[in-house]
């Protein structure tokens, strides 16, 4: 083998080369500021002339890099010869040999004005590059082109191998916030035992009546604050990594060469029951964002559910569809958010902004007309409906009057011909559902069941577009839509269909059939996706190590349409941004409805693969948890349950057993079980599947499937089952979610919950006060109907955590804190009337405790509003409105769960008078309506007393002999502590300009004659004055 030229070496020693390994190659540059940089530290580098500086100044770590051409060292040219594999070895050698000398010449050139900048006099480590031809080494930074590795076999893949990654991360809240946060809880309990030991030791002789009803609230409240702060104890913050879930389960690789997604199926279901109350196109609008979802198409599919069988519903979704097969596609080429057409031209922003097509302009405005038609067509849709009907039954009439003509003799009968007015399809067939005039098997709580897929599956390789797909250019864009199905289930009378919960059952029955997705997630009709890669920050969490321990993932809940103060504190964001991350960190957030995905297993009402039991007095004590009862056990144990059987005999840690009589249901229980699984990449993931398990087509649809799934939305399916009592949607409660979520979590199922960077899912809520008040008055007696029921957290399995059973057990209990809140705010009012005080006298002692408590609670929640992130306004909106519904609408739902628990009476509070508003066009005008109800009966006492409070005992105090100022004082405080607290809801009251309504007026007199009168009668004045003089 012919031998390279001789070279000269770097160091100034030659010898020392030779002792070298000659695979390892010592690397040094001058970096800008004319420091020598070497990549060694087994042997100095010494630069001639003025580069060196005298000593050795770089960095100390070596690097080995296999030889090539290109940074072979001079040492070592008998193995940089014979690394040549080129049939010319001598001309080779020959070039490499003049590369390293030109090298060499320009590091040993005297000419310094080459190499130095003429500026700052520092090394041109670019210009050096460009001359000498250098090469940075190998590694994922720079690769030569003209490499040989053929021997070696190193290539740029070995630098790209990628370790193992997971999918989520915990993001703590830092400790300089939380240990502060957790201390002043300490301190403020402490406080509170002292002050509470001072106020029970101290009673009021003089008024020991006062003295006693404000130290039982006052307990009360302390009871209730540690119930509501126990589990904040932990809050946590966490972060998806949607690049490495791509990574994994959309990139080829050896499982899956083609590149095809390996993510689980998910179904989404959206429920609706009144088309008046909610217009279709709003659930359109919903629909439409759930069809561009960023998620594999083949993956997903929509159903959405009409209680109440309407047309009108059935021919908007189908409106919908139609208008999908551009909105979608359109979606996807120009990365449009957020995905609800109705949302994104209401955007006020500069739609181009970060826009590079050329084409989007003329797309925008061509899919603006198309939508504006289409919100057209299902604005008439009510109209054209009755239309066709009328047309339909009048062809049926003159039919029905030539069928009797011809059996009378030509002759119509004396009593005229009856025809039914039916609801009409545009196909001319009478629709099964709810009629326009209601009739026997066609009204809300009487009719067929109805399935109807409008959008077929889509096929399992993309289907790209044209340049002319209905006058957009969607030249490789995939143009599939998922699919869709409508699900309005049967009704009959005498059968209890279990509201909301119900239609949601019959979903997951019937979805499970159809495509069986691993995971649901379940949305309100006004509630749409405004993150369109929602789906995917959530499947992070389930296909995370881990995450086949998670029974759902609930996403915050985001509001649109509030008014900019928030008057009624509608966004609820120390709820959701408190309280709600605060609980993912025990065991996981509550289940609040909308915007969760489920995992399809955990609905079913098994336990999870992996659980702990935690013993006692306060949980700390963990161990895993002992394995289920076969199914033989669940089946004898079952025999001895009750609905009255508290939770502690673990009737909820059997197997389920009783789906109901359809064994292509039943089929797909292990299916969706493997499918839910997270990914066996890496030796700590438990419970997986392996790669590639999910790359195969969708069964295709076919019309015995199709029957089955009718057959399990049918009325009687459920009859002899366990549905709605430990499988699906929880009966016996109007807030089916909680108990729903509360169930899983006393399995031993974890939730966890995934706050997006953009918001995921986006709704309405109600701005007018007495709408906002019942909507937590239906809450609140849900929470006092799981309080008397065996949903009582007290009752639980020890597989729920101890702050997470406090949690739950606060959920049952906060709507009784309305009768202490009630008796606390008359408390002041009390005190003015009678000059007497809660306490003896404002001493040292009671005015240092109360300003200890204060100022603790007052640090608390700014530290509190640090880790949540929520606004000082928001804070202070959601104190006011405590205060507000709790005397309003959580004692109406403590009055009503009594007098059904103890006398099985129903009460509903419903609107008596309504205003309309005066401004259309407004779009707060609904926030200055009046609707009164008698929920405003309590609160509006409250303000009446304590403002006719406030100017009695000014009076008496001012024409008294000796005025007595601090009790004054004190009375009036609190009292203006509750009328601050009430200044929102006077605001509803007054509506737009402070016109007050006339039934305000006649309240608030007759409470104040009442007041005035009882008061007199009660405590008559004195026809002597108090005598004595001042002495002085």
């Amino acid at each position: 083998m012919a031998s390279s030229p001789p070279k000269e070496t770097l160091n100034s020693q030659p010898s020392s080369s030779l002792t070298r390994p000659p695979q390892a190659v010592k690397f040094g540059h001058r970096t800008s500021s004319g420091r020598t940089v070497s990549l060694s530290r087994d042997y100095d580098m010494d630069v001639p002339g003025d580069y060196s500086s005298g000593q050795n100044d770089y960095i100390d770590y070596t690097v080995l890099m296999p030889p090539t051409p290109d940074n072979q060292p001079a040492g070592s040219s008998s193995t940089a010869s014979t690394s040549q594999s080129k049939p010319d070895a001598n001309q080779g050698g020959s070039k490499m040999g003049n590369k390293m000398e030109r090298r060499l010449s320009v590091m040993k050139s005297n000419n310094k004005s080459m190499l130095l900048r003429s500026q700052t006099g520092d090394f041109d480590h670019n210009r050096w590059l460009f001359e000498s031809k250098g090469k940075y080494g190998i590694g994922n930074a720079f690769w030569p082109d003209d490499i040989d590795n053929g021997e070696g076999g190193v290539s740029m893949s070995d630098f790209l191998d990628k370790p193992w990654k997971p999918l989520t991360r915990k993001v703590k809240v830092p400790a300089k916030v939380l240990s502060p946060y957790r201390l002043l809880i300490v301190l403020r309990l402490v406080i509170l035992f002292f002050f509470l030991w001072w106020r029970v030791t101290n009673p009021n002789e003089d008024a020991m009546w006062l003295w006693g009803l404000s130290i039982v609230c006052e307990l009360w409240f302390a009871f209730s604050w540690i119930l509501d702060i126990l589990p904040k104890l932990n809050p946590i913050n966490r972060a998806t990594d949607l690049a490495t879930l791509h990574d994994k389960f959309e990139q080829p690789s050896p499982s899956n060469p083609t590149g095809r997604s390996d993510l689980p199926g998910v179904d989404v279901f959206v429920s609706t029951a009144d088309p008046e109350k909610e217009p279709p196109l709003v659930t359109a609008n919903t629909l439409l964002s759930i069809l561009a979802v960023d998620y594999p198409i083949e993956k997903l599919s929509a159903y959405i559910s009409d209680d109440g069988g309407a047309i009108l519903t059935f021919e908007a979704m189908a409106e919908a569809v139609r208008f999908a097969e551009y909105w979608v596609p359109f979606c996807r080429k120009h990365d449009i958010e957020p995905r609800n057409p109705d949302s994104y031209f209401s955007i006020k922003k500069d739609p181009t902004k970060n826009k590079k097509k050329q084409d989007f302009v003329k797309d925008r405005r061509w899919i603006k007309r198309e939508y504006d038609e289409f919100k057209v067509r299902i604005n008439g849709l009510p109209e054209q409906i009755k239309k066709r009907a009328e047309q339909f039954n009048l062809k049926e009439e003159l039919k029905e009057k030539r069928i009797a003509k011809e059996k009378n003799g030509g002759v119509l009968p004396p009593d005229g011909v009856e025809v039914v007015k039916a609801t009409w399809m545009a196909d001319g067939t009478h629709w099964p559902g709810t009629w326009f005039e209601p009739k026997p098997d066609h009204s809300k709580g009487d009719h067929a069941g109805i399935l109807q897929i409008m959008s077929k599956v889509p096929e399992l390789e993309p289907v790209m577009g044209g340049p002319n797909e209905g006058a957009l250019d969607f030249t490789g864009i995939d143009i599939r839509v998922p699919m869709f199905a409508y699900v309005s289930r049967e009704k009959r009378p005498g059968f209890d269909h279990n509201k909301k919960a119900g239609a949601m059952n019959g979903m997951v029955r019937a979805s499970a059939i159809l495509s069986n997705g691993a995971f649901i997630l379940n949305l309100d009709c006004d509630h749409y996706i405004y993150n369109s890669k929602a789906i995917k920050e959530g499947m992070c969490f389930m296909m995370d190590r881990g995450g086949d321990r998670i029974c759902y993932i609930q996403f915050p809940q985001r509001f649109e349409g509030i008014d900019p103060s928030d008057r009624y504190a509608n966004h609820n964001t120390v709820f959701f941004d408190g309280n709600m991350r605060a609980l993912d960190g025990l065991q996981g957030p509550v289940y609040v409805g909308t915007g969760c995905m489920f995992r399809r297993y955990a609905l079913y009402g098994f336990n999870p693969p992996r659980a702990n039991d935690y013993t006692g007095v306060f949980g700390q004590e963990k161990a895993p948890a002992m394995h289920v009862r076969t199914q033989s056990q669940a089946s004898e144990a079952s025999d001895l349950e009750s609905d009255t059987q508290p939770l502690t005999d673990d009737p909820d840690l059997g197997l389920p057993k009783k789906f109901g009589n359809s064994t292509i249901f039943t089929d797909t229980i292990p299916v969706a079980e493997y499918q839910g699984r997270p990914l066996a990449d890496h030796m700590s993931v438990q419970n997986g599947r392996p790669p590639g398990a999910l790359l195969l087509p969708r069964p295709p649809l076919d019309a015995p499937t199709v029957a089955e799934a009718i057959a399990v939305i049918s009325c009687w399916y459920e009859d002899n089952t366990e549905w709605g009592d430990r499988i699906g949607w929880i009966y016996g409660s109007v807030t089916e979610d909680v108990v729903t979520g509360y169930r899983m979590h006393n399995r031993g199922w974890r939730s966890v919950y995934c706050i997006t960077k953009r918001d995921a899912f986006r709704g309405t809520a109600p701005i007018n006060l007495t709408d906002r008040l019942h909507q937590v008055l239906r809450w609140a007696t849900g929470s006092v109907e799981i309080f008397f029921s065996k949903n009582n957290a007290m009752f639980a399995t020890r597989r729920l955590k101890f702050l997470q059973r406090v949690a739950y057990l606060n959920v049952g209990i906060y709507p009784f804190t309305s009768i202490f809140l009630v008796v606390y705010c008359f408390l002041p009012a009390l005190c003015l009337f009678s000059g007497k005080f809660i306490v003896q006298s404002l001493d040292i002692h009671f005015l240092s405790y109360l300003l200890c408590i204060s100022l603790t609670l007052i640090l608390i929640s700014l530290l509190e509003v640090k880790w949540s992130g929520i606004g000082l306004e928001e804070w202070w909106r959601n104190e006011q409105f405590w205060l507000i519904g709790g005397s309003s609408a959580h004692l109406a739902a403590v009055v009503q769960g009594l007098l059904k628990v103890i006398a099985g009476i129903e009460i509903s509070f419903t609107l008596t008078s309504k205003s309309a508003g005066e401004d259309e066009d407004d779009a707060f005008a609904d926030l200055y309506i009046v609707k009164w109800t008698g929920l405003f009966i309590m609160p509006l006492t409250i303000i009446v007393v304590n403002l006719v409070a406030i100017v009695i005992g000014a009076s008496r105090t001012i024409y008294s002999v000796i005025p007595q100022w601090n009790k004054l004082f004190g009375g009036v405080f609190f009292s203006m502590w509750v009328l601050t607290h009430m200044y929102p809801f006077c605001k509803g009251l007054m509506g737009r300009r402070g016109k007050v309504p006339t039934i305000v007026y006649v309240w608030s007199g007759l409470v104040s004659i009442t007041v005035s009168l009882l008061w007199i009668t009660i405590s008559p004045p004195d026809d002597v004055t108090g005598g004595g003089g001042i002495s002085v």
